[in-house]
Formats: C-alpha cells, sequence, structure tokens
C-alpha cells in the first residue's frame, strides 16, 4: 500500500473466545476494541479470533494462528496489530519477534486514548502514572517497537528517549509522579471537604462511556463540555453548579466513562478521582438505553460502583436516549428510574423534578419563631440560601419561618434557640 495514499494508521483486531468465558460478553469487549480503535484514529482492516480452552502463555492464540495473522497483516501492510487482552511482558517479546509491526493490547490502547484527551494537569499525571506502571515490567525488548513507523497509536506519552532510560529512572519518575498526584489529591480533598462543611448537596454523573453524560452536564448548566459519539469523549472531572426549579442550587459532577475491563492500573491511577463518587449525595447513573447491550453496561457500572464502596449512596437510573428507542423497546425495572432524551426540553425538565424531589427529601422542614428584632437570623438564611417561607404575627411580633435545612448543617446551631418544636439537646441560652 502506498504511504502517501494512507490518511491514518491500520489495524487488525485480535481476541480469544476462551470455553470458560461468557461468549456474549467476549463478543461485547472485540466491539469495543473496534470502537476504541476507531477513537484512537485506526482503520480496522480485519479481525481474527480463535476458540480456545485457554489462552496461550507465550503467544496468546495457537502458533499457526499467529503466524496466519503475521502473515496477513505483512500482506495489507498493516501498522498495528492490536490484542484484545492484556499481554505479558514475554508474550510481547515473543510477538514482537514474529510481526514486521507494531504489536500493543487492549490497556496500551486505552492508555494511548487517555493521553490523547488528558487536559487537567491531574488527569496528564495519572494517564502518565498508569503508563509507566504499565510500561516498567516490559522495558525489555521496547526499542523495537517504538522505532518503527517513528510513534503512532500505542507510542503516544512518556516517548522513546524516556523508556530506554533504566529502570532506575522510570521508577524514580513513578515517584515523582505519586508525589504529584498525592499533591493535586489534597487540594481535591479540601475541596470536597468544603463542600461537605457547607453541606451543598453534591450529585455524580456516573455511566458506561458514551452515555451521554457530559450532554446532560451541558444542557443543565450550560457547562460547554467536550461531548462527541467516541468512547472516554470526558476524562477530567468537571463540577458545575445547577439552580433547581425551586431555586435550590446544587452541584452536579461529570466523572469518567467506565467501560469493560478498564486496566487495572488506570483503575489506581483514577482512584482519587473516581473517590469523589463516594462522596455525593446522589449518584446519576446514565444509561444508553438504545445500546444493544445497555444490561452489560450497568452491570458493569454497578460492579465499579460496589468496588468503589458506593452502592449504598442514593441512585437514580437514567435511561438516556429515549428518542432513538421504537415502540417495542423493553426497559428493566429499576426501583428510581427515568427515561429522557438529553437533547428534549421537556425532558430536562423532567429530570430537574426528579433530581428535586430527592434533594428535598434530604432535608428536614423546620419550623421557627423569629423575633422581629432578630432580623440577623433572617439575613442569615437568606446568605446561605435556605429554602424558606416566613409570616408576619404582629400579635407576637414576630415571624414565623418555614425552612429545609438538615440538622448537621453549620447553620443549624444558630437557629435552633428559634424552633418551635425543640429537641430536648438544645440549649435556650443564647
Amino acid at each position: 500500500m502506498n504511504d502517501l495514499i494512507k490518511t491514518k494508521e491500520t489495524a487488525i483486531l485480535v481476541g480469544c473466545f476462551l470455553d470458560n468465558r461468557d461468549a456474549e460478553r467476549t463478543r461485547l469487549s472485540m466491539e469495543e476494541l473496534h470502537e476504541l480503535a476507531a477513537t484512537a484514529g485506526v482503520e480496522v482492516l480485519d479481525v481474527v479470533t480463535q476458540n480456545r480452552d485457554r489462552i496461550d502463555s507465550a503467544w496468546y492464540l495457537g502458533t499457526g494462528k499467529i503466524d496466519e495473522i503475521a502473515e496477513k497483516a505483512h500482506e495489507l501492510d498493516i501498522d498495528v496489530v492490536i490484542f484484545n487482552d492484556e499481554l505479558s511482558p514475554s508474550q510481547t517479546r515473543n510477538l514482537d519477534r514474529i510481526f514486521d509491526c507494531k504489536v500493543i493490547d487492549r490497556t496500551q490502547l486505552i492508555l494511548d486514548i487517555f493521553a490523547g484527551r488528558a487536559q487537567s494537569r491531574e488527569g496528564k499525571i495519572q494517564v502518565e502514572l498508569a503508563q509507566y506502571n504499565y510500561l516498567l515490567p516490559r522495558l525489555a525488548g521496547q526499542g523495537k517497537q517504538l522505532s518503527r513507523l517513528g510513534g503512532g497509536i500505542g507510542t503516544r506519552g512518556p516517548g522513546e528517549t524516556k523508556l530506554e532510560s533504566d529502570r532506575r529512572h522510570i521508577r524514580k519518575r513513578i515517584s515523582e509522579l505519586k508525589q504529584q498526584l498525592e499533591d493535586t489529591v489534597r487540594t481535591r480533598q479540601l475541596h470536597r471537604e468544603r463542600r461537605k462543611k457547607n453541606k451543598v448537596f453534591q450529585i455524580a454523573l456516573v455511566g458506561y462511556t458514551n452515555a451521554g453524560k457530559s450532554t446532560i452536564l451541558n444542557q443543565l448548566t450550560q457547562a460547554n463540555t467536550l461531548q462527541e459519539d467516541k468512547l472516554f469523549a470526558t476524562l477530567d472531572p468537571t463540577t458545575r453548579q445547577l439552580e433547581l426549579p425551586s431555586g435550590l442550587e446544587v452541584l452536579l459532577t461529570d466523572t469518567v466513562g467506565f467501560i469493560q475491563d478498564l486496566p487495572t492500573s488506570l483503575v489506581a491511577a483514577f482512584r482519587s478521582t473516581l473517590e469523589g463518587v463516594k462522596e455525593a449525595d446522589l449518584i446519576l447513573h446514565v444509561v444508553d438505553s438504545h445500546h444493544p447491550d445497555f444490561r452489560v453496561h450497568m452491570e458493569v457500572v454497578d460492579k465499579i460502583l460496589r468496588e468503589l464502596k458506593a452502592e449504598e449512596i442514593p441512585q437514580l437510573v437514567v435511561f438516556n436516549k429515549a428518542d432513538l428507542l421504537t415502540e417495542r423497546s423493553y426497559l428493566p425495572h429499576a426501583e428510581d428510574s427515568i427515561l429522557i432524551s438529553a437533547m428534549r426540553k421537556e425532558d430536562q425538565q423532567k429530570l430537574l423534578a426528579r433530581l428535586e424531589a430527592f434533594a428535598l427529601a434530604s432535608f428536614h422542614e423546620l419550623k421557627l419563631r423569629v423575633p422581629v428584632e432578630r432580623g440577623d437570623i433572617l439575613s442569615l438564611l437568606h446568605r446561605e440560601g435556605v429554602e424558606m417561607e416566613q409570616e408576619f404575627n404582629e400579635e407576637e411580633e414576630s415571624y414565623l419561618v418555614t425552612v429545609r435545612v438538615n440538622r448537621d448543617h453549620p447553620i443549624y446551631g444558630r437557629i435552633a434557640p428559634f424552633l418551635l418544636d425543640k429537641p430536648e439537646t438544645v440549649e435556650e441560652s443564647w
């Protein structure tokens, strides 16, 4: 193939269907590998799979099948062969000797996409750390791979010069990155603690990659974050203030999309980002209801939420992309769910109403009697943005005030002396 005609790198995808593995999940995983390649700007020319009872520890597939793929890659002038499972260092070295082109695995492909899409300092540190942790045990033999074709898919990030350095340099860089990440994590934790102290209701958007989380954030808050019909369009968490119909203000945070077999190095690197989900008062689990495998997507998300120990947080399942569904589409029952199209104004209002119901349910309705000379208390409630109704009583020269506020809100101690129904523990003195 003439290099002048090529506009993008070409690839062959390779997968293994194991007898003891769910065939449906493997099929989905292979389809996702195709989408991941497209997201990375690679044109897939062929897909090769083999049914086996176990993965070959030296070659991944049988040697005959590997030779066949290598010959096909040579004939098609393929740039990169992408394997659907994470290859061991020995498998990578063996395959590197057989193929005339680059050999990468699913993990390396995802790392490459993340490296190209991370925008924030924290995101870039997380990705680089994951890349080095992946590459450290694979340094032997990397020179040949990195010298081919002058870069391209699978080589974005740390770069050839650094990867050819000794292991001590790599470990030193990993240590530096961990320290930088700890610093940014501390800053993020301070922000979380401030929000917690201020008792702002927090909503976390989670879901499978490309489910429409960023679209929902943009439509509700005009956040202008990147939204594309590609996997992992959003890497960096984005938090925006959202005003509900009653005027109550909450925080809405977008998170990185989940995917089947997300590399362990990435999960570890992004754990600090994902930990924010545990701080949420409500999880908005966004589902692409039009996707044929959305049930599997939901299971993957639920599994990761369990790993984060966030499964006990109240959850609203948002079945998105309703405009693409047919009348015969069937959606599973979920205790708290809503079917919407993020692009429809009426559906946005429906979602806002449901969010408001969750938010208001977390507040206690309290009744206060505030003397007319204590206008400072009314001013305090206004400044804190507390939802309130007030009525003036001329006979008692006081205001009857109804508020919605959590009992552990910082201002509770200030308003407690004016409660009509005081808990026994409340002191009367002021």
